[in-house]
């Protein structure tokens, strides 16, 4: 949490059951050596006492425009250009609504319209409130912007319904902000110079974006590095890694996916200012951190399906990588299976098909979305991809062969051949992984407009 020494931060506070978890997230952002000051809505103070954030932060708290009592000023102006960043968390319905329309009745909605920093909105409410579409609207624009959005968490709600609308846990608040402070100064030390609105004029070294294209890769100038922004506003469902299948308590079925060509697939769409969604199964690698980037881990396929379903409808993009099991067994045994010396040497376990996601998502995909899948192939690759792109309503479709060297499980490059709906296929020579990602989601911007 280095990185966020020394920074300022305006933390904004709105009315939600959720605020209490303001003073764990304000300490937490004090003990990292951030000077934080804190800004409330009318409404937040019903829910925790400005005594308790001024305690913890050691500065008056801020609610009204002025001190009716000495007719003090709060300047919402001064206050604006003073923050590093302003983090809202929680974020009403309410509040988000306004910010959207630019509407002005609050000294923290004051402060928003006069700032230049980058925005960080941490939404709360209950299940349906979050998945209404007036509030969907409202993070698409706000998005659209470049602000950054800390996803509400699955899980129980103050109604006592589940779902999603929890405030993302402090924590996970604090690991965003550090990475986004860490991005910046990586970012600092290449180009030495950021957007007026905070965001990063590129990305970081550690996506591999600042780096030279091979010679005769057939990589143009303009594609050497994103544009920066040119998916943003759109939200993204990335799928990556394996999924397991439990036999007994120690043993799986599974696959070597190792969910690098995912990750890099959720990297690059962060990069262009798109949301994603990340869900991924069981993996060793890291899994990519960044403001945009929302990861779900599950171990199962039918874990993976709930996921994407809950998620799915709510995406402009879904880009399918992971390398689901196909099979499960039908029972999964409570005790390790033990070897009977009386055994002739062969064990039979039965399995049942696993729904088939892809398939799924293909027929729920409304004409607004954009379905992208993969097919690992070992024999016929074109023609088996070719049918799959078919059979689940694709929009484009990668294909990799275990037998071109470079390619497929584990490896840090790939190669590939993609098919779009009318069959017209595109080549590429085998690439970095990351430099994949790229094509691939070049050849999606170029067909969504």
């Amino acid at each position: 949490m280095e990185t966020i020494r020394g920074k300022k931060i305006i933390l904004g506070v709105c009315g939600s059951i959720a605020a209490y978890k303001a003073a764990f997230l304000l300490r937490l952002l004090t003990k990292a050596g951030a000077e934080v000051q804190v800004i409330m809505t009318p409404d937040a103070v019903h829910f925790i006492t400005p005594l308790t954030l001024s305690t913890l932060s050691g500065k008056p708290v801020l609610v009204d425009y002025f001190d009716e009592k000495t007719g003090e000023w709060n300047n919402h102006v001064h206050l604006a250009l003073w923050a590093d960043v302003i983090l809202v968390a929680p974020a009403s319905a309410n509040t988000l609504s306004k910010f959207a329309a630019g509407a002005c009745d609050n000294l923290l909605a004051a402060v928003y319209l006069s700032a230049r920093s980058p925005v960080f909105l941490a939404p709360a409410m209950d299940l349906d409130m979050w998945k209404h579409p007036a509030t969907q609207s409202n993070i698409s624009a706000l998005l659209s912007i470049g602000h950054h959005l800390i996803a509400p968490e699955n899980g129980e709600l103050a109604s006592g319904l589940v779902g999603e609308g929890r405030l993302a846990e402090p924590e996970e608040i604090i690991q965003v902000l550090a990475a986004y402070f860490e991005n910046v100064e990586k970012n600092a030390a290449v180009t030495g110079s950021f957007e007026e609105n905070g965001a990063l004029t590129a990305h970081a070294e550690k996506s591999g974006m600042l780096t030279a294209p091979a010679e005769g890769d057939g990589l143009s100038p303009e594609r050497s590095a994103p544009s920066g922004q040119r998916l943003r506003g759109k939200n993204v469902l990335v799928t990556a890694g394996p999924t397991y299948e439990a036999i007994d308590p120690v043993r799986f079925i599974g696959n070597h996916s190792s969910g690098k060509m995912g990750f890099a697939l959720a990297q690059e769409l962060a990069a262009e200012g798109a949301g994603v969604t990340l869900v991924h199964g069981p993996v060793s690698v890291p899994v990519p951190e960044h403001p945009l980037i929302r990861s779900r881990a599950v171990v199962t396929a039918d874990d993976m399906l709930t996921a994407c379903l809950e998620t799915f409808d709510g995406v402009d993009i879904v880009v399918m990588a992971a390398a689901v099991a196909d099979y499960t067994p039908v029972e999964t045994a409570a005790q390790k299976i033990k070897k009977s010396p009386d055994a002739e040497g062969e064990l039979q376990i039965p399995v049942k098909k696993t729904t088939d996601i892809l398939a799924a998502l293909g027929q729920r995909k409304k004409d607004s979305q954009f379905l992208v899948g993969f097919a690992l192939e070992t024999e016929k690759e074109e023609e088996h991809a070719l049918s799959k792109l078919q059979r689940k309503n694709l929009d484009l479709i990668v294909l990799n062969s275990l037998r071109d060297e470079g390619a497929g499980f584990g490896t840090d490059t790939n190669k590939i051949t993609v098919f779009d709906r009318s069959g017209q296929r595109t080549q590429f020579p085998l690439r970095s992984k990351q430099q994949v990602a790229g094509d691939i989601i070049q050849m999606i911007i170029d067909r969504i407009g």
